[in-house]
């Protein structure tokens, strides 16, 4: 109960800081909603009877999945605000596992994510995209756990950057190759060998695919939008959350040991 507690604590002081941050959450929320209207609707009226689906669909698939995994993972940034005023410090020093601590920070972000996802998925519903009850009931813990695994590649990307100016440098280097290579907005499937590679390597495929086998599962558009098999795709994300949280809260706790 304790480290449900510390979980707990650590999440909520993300949450009320996300909260108390308006600008922040309009900055957040106008960037994808711009790019489901804008980008979505330019390719559906250009190529969306070519390819046989709707775009906006597809764009918004994408682009929720890409928000709530980029969000929870840069939102791991505040572990270098907490290493600055020292906060970091007084919480390792507290008699609860490190693991516990990262997750805490990992479920705080997550929340902030999921707030944004539902600013989206209400755009998206007066934009007139349709949602069945069976696609809600799969969306919703898939946008569980797309957050849960950005916040441990963020603290993977975060254990070893000292400033916010260099986790600012680092992040669109990261994040930018992905959005094409992870198929945020535009199909993958008949990528030459080296851009596959780069697309294999890149988390932020999985989580897209993730989301859009939750939404297409059942209809006809399946095979043209999803990559791979949802329950090969859930468990490839639970590996990698494994291997990002046991690395990244190593590298992170050791840096903060040699302080």
């Amino acid at each position: 109960m304790s480290e449900v507690s510390s979980i707990l604590i650590i999440a909520q002081r993300d949450l009320l800081k996300f909260l108390r941050d308006r600008l922040r959450i309009v900055s957040e929320l106008v960037f994808p909603i711009v790019i489901i209207a804008a980008l979505g609707g330019s390719l559906q009226a250009s190529i969306g009877r070519q390819v046989g689906y709707d775009f906006v669909i597809f764009t918004m698939t994408g682009v929720l999945a890409q928000t709530l995994f980029q969000s929870s993972a840069f939102g791991i940034i505040s572990l270098i605000e907490d290493r600055q005023n020292d906060f970091s410090q007084e919480i390792f020093v507290s008699p609860v596992s490190r693991y516990v601590i990262i997750f805490g920070k990992i479920c705080g972000e997550s929340m902030v994510a999921l707030a944004q996802g539902v600013g989206i998925f209400a755009f998206a519903v007066l934009y007139g995209i349709p949602f069945t009850m069976e696609q809600i009931a799969r969306m919703v813990p898939t946008a569980i756990v797309i957050c849960v695994f950005g916040g441990s590649f963020g603290v993977l990307l975060m254990a070893n950057i000292r400033s916010q100016r260099a986790a600012s440098q680092v992040f669109p280097f990261i994040f930018l190759p992905q959005y094409f290579l992870g198929g945020v907005f535009s199909p993958i499937q008949n990528l030459p060998l080296p851009l596959e590679i780069g697309s294999r390597i890149s988390p932020l495929r999985y989580a897209v695919d993730l989301m859009r086998g939750a939404y297409y599962t059942g209809t006809s558009e399946f095979p043209l939008t999803v990559l791979d098999p949802p329950l090969v795709t859930l468990a490839l994300c639970g590996a990698l959350f494994a291997l990002f949280m046991v690395v990244g809260t190593w590298m992170f706790a050791r840096a903060e040991a040699n302080r």
